[in-house]
This record gives structure tokens, sequence and C-alpha cells, in this order.
């Protein structure tokens, strides 16, 4: 951990969660928001997820892991599978704090390759940090392309998981 620096997280909420199921483990959002201050001097990180009110406990659980929500309205598909789509909030959220220097550098935790141009934003500023993607095959090949730093949480299991 740099000292002094003023990083911020932006987190793909559903990636995040999805990526890591499907791997068999748990991520524990205790943990992770700690590793996060820790490892990246992470003062203040972002989750972004679709509302769904039943999740209202564990909204309140990832407040007090320390996690800032930014939520969006769900829609619901033909099979009743709520999509809360938040990509345009977070890389919103990310220019709009990149250009009033809120931060130091970004940590983008998604694998999404929809997030690729704002990893190439953020490189070619000098304000990119790391992403954090789930697994290597779970980062799309779009990210890899930009040889941005990249850690696999997966490989970060024993630390990062819920015991």
């Amino acid at each position: 951990m740099v000292s002094g620096e003023n990083n911020f997280a932006y987190i793909d909420g559903s990636n995040l969660h999805k990526g890591i199921n499907e791997l068999g483990w748990d991520l524990d959002y205790r943990r992770f928001r700690v590793w996060l201050r820790e490892k990246y001097s992470v003062q203040n990180a972002y989750l972004f997820l679709g509302l769904i009110p039943r999740y209202k406990n564990l909204y309140a659980y990832l407040q007090e892991a320390g996690f800032i929500l930014v939520f969006k309205e769900t829609v619901y598909d033909l099979d009743g599978k709520a999509k809360g789509n938040c990509d345009a909030d977070l890389v919103l959220q990310v220019v709009k704090d990149s250009y009033e220097n809120r931060f130091d550098k970004a940590v983008l935790a998604t694998g999404d390759g929809d997030f690729a141009c704002l990893v190439q934003f953020l490189k070619e500023r000098n304000k990119l940090k790391i992403v954090l993607a789930p697994d290597n095959k779970k980062c799309s090949i779009l990210i890899k392309r930009i040889n941005a730093p990249i850690t696999y949480l997966n490989e970060l299991k024993q630390k990062l998981a819920q015991k």
C-alpha cells in the first residue's frame, strides 16, 4: 500500500457476485473491503447494484462493511429475471470523479468487456491502479488486450472467501 493515496474502487456488483459464485465460492465482502483499503489505499468503494427490495438486509450488510451503494432500478425480463444494468452508471461516475480529480487512481472490479473503453481511458490518463476480475476465464479479452494490470480474485480465494 502506498500511504497517502486517495484511491476509489468502482465495483460491478453483478459481475463480481456472479463471477465468484460460478467459481464455487462466496466472497466475504467485509474482508474484501478491508483488503481494498490495505492493498490499494481505497478510501471510497462504490458498489453498483440493481435494487431489489427483498435484499434490503444484504444492502445493510454491504453498507456496514464500508461500501457506498449505488442502485439502479431493476426491470424484469420475460422469464421474471431481474436486470439492473449498471454499466453506464459506473462509467459515468468514474469519468465524473476523474474529471473532478476526486481520486488518485481507480480500482475497477469487473471482468466485463463493456468496460474496456473505461480501462483504456483511465490507463491513458495514468488514473488506473488495477482491474480486479473474478478469474482469467471471466475477464474479457477486450480488457486483457489493453495491457492493464489485472489481479484475478480467484487466486486470493484463501484470503477473501467466506469461512
